[in-house]
């Protein structure tokens, strides 16, 4: 009694004087995570898809400082060690079905712009990047580079030498489609494949963007586009944010074991969508049933997709159905099955923060969590040269040989 009495008093002492050590257990914990945040600081670590430009469209408000909401901010995005950042320039896809494509256009420019000004706002934060050489000058400066990808090909309006201009601009990317078929590509979304994979404008892109240096970006279209897009392309190709269909079985919009190893032997990388229901089949039959039960409600009360009733429809329906997010386990999961089935260095990050909603995982909820899933790597004993290539050394990899090809063009 009088030894433990004794080893208490002793082991109070210590604490008050901060000499109390941590168990190995402990130690070996705080070790990791330390080691995660100084490989999120130190290396290029790329997210391909970051919805800042719509958001702030939407909604201005000035991400070179802490803001209240959204998943990007400047403050944040430092604590996570995000260096390169793929502004995304999005444009909704029923604008070329409801008009002729100038709309898209022009707010794909405005987009751009927006990009641009917040860059020049914030000199000493931000630098706009147009290159991997102007990527690896933002990682060495210490400031956040903002390159550029274009979600939805549209903005292209049938012309083109629209690739070149908006190659001019500065975008590195350009997802062909998104939610619908346009008139490049087959949208994985859209139940109507009416070119049967791309239109023969769309074979016609493909060719032009290897020559001017853009990446051919395969998420969104159809499987047929995708196939079509592999056969066309003389550079790799990237998935800017996707994630495996083998956790979402019959799910178009990600994709299956074949295309991903048809994605990887074309030297291309997935980059893995951080939205929960492309991780985890819960998550999407969750979205799959309330989108059912929404569209009766709105079909029996005559009311729009877009009106204030079916925006409440769906979060009174959350609170009665709670969402089932997918957790760090899920996330890496997904990491973990591309890399078993064609190897680490066809994957990466694009986790299309600030645009899958309230979808995010558990431990994975804006810009500064980056260094858990490093963690949790680190944890399954990969390699510091592996994180770092999938952290953003495979995409950095393709723009490379998109850019030497490009430039033995001219």
């Amino acid at each position: 009694m009088k030894i433990k009495i004794k080893t208490l008093l002793l082991l109070t002492i210590a604490a008050s004087m901060g000499l109390l050590l941590m168990t190995p257990v402990l130690a070996a914990q705080s070790s990791i995570k330390d080691q995660a945040q100084k490989i999120a600081e130190q290396y290029a670590l790329v997210d391909t898809h970051i919805d800042v430009p719509y958001r702030v469209e939407a909604g201005w408000v000035d991400v070179s400082e802490a803001t209240e909401d959204g998943d990007f901010d400047y403050p944040r995005a430092k604590q996570g060690g995000l260096n390169l950042p793929f502004m995304s320039i999005y444009t909704p896809a029923d604008m070329e079905k409801d008009g002729d494509g100038s709309e898209n256009y022009q707010l794909a420019n405005r987009l751009i712009d927006s990009v641009e000004a917040l860059a020049a706002r914030a000199p000493n934060k931000f630098m706009l990047v147009h290159s991997v050489a102007d990527a690896e000058k933002a990682v060495q400066s210490g400031r956040v580079g903002l390159a550029l990808g274009m979600e939805n090909g549209s903005p292209i309006n049938h012309k083109l030498e629209n690739i070149q201009f908006f190659a001019n601009r500065g975008i590195r990317y350009i997802t062909l489609a998104h939610g619908l078929s346009n008139h490049i590509s087959d949208s994985s979304y859209d139940e109507n494949h009416q070119w049967n994979g791309l239109s023969p404008f769309g074979k016609e892109v493909i060719p032009e963007m290897n020559r001017v240096g853009v990446m051919v970006d395969i998420s969104h279209v159809s499987d047929e586009a995708f196939y079509q897009v592999i056969e066309l392309s003389k550079t790799p190709v990237i998935a800017s944010h996707s994630s495996p269909r083998h956790f979402t079985p019959g799910w178009e919009r990600n994709m299956s074991d074949e295309m991903i190893k048809a994605l990887a032997k074309n030297g291309g990388v997935i980059q893995i969508n951080f939205g929960s229901s492309f991780l985890l089949q819960q998550a999407q039959q969750w979205y799959d049933t309330m989108d059912e039960k929404r569209a009766a409600y709105l079909e029996a009360n005559g009311l729009d997709e877009h009106s204030s009733e079916a925006e409440q429809f769906g979060k009174d329906y959350r609170v009665e159905h709670p969402f089932p997010y997918a957790t760090i386990d899920d996330l890496l999961a997904n990491f973990e099955h591309v890399i078993e089935l064609v190897g680490a260095e066809h994957v990466g990050i694009g986790s299309d923060f600030d645009g899958v909603g309230d979808s995010l995982p558990i431990g994975m909820k804006d810009v500064s969590f980056y260094p858990a899933l490093i963690e949790a790597l680190l944890k399954r004993e990969y390699s510091v040269d592996t994180i770092r290539a999938i952290m953003g050394g495979n995409l950095l990899r393709v723009w490379r040989e998109v850019e030497e090809y490009a430039q033995k063009q001219s």
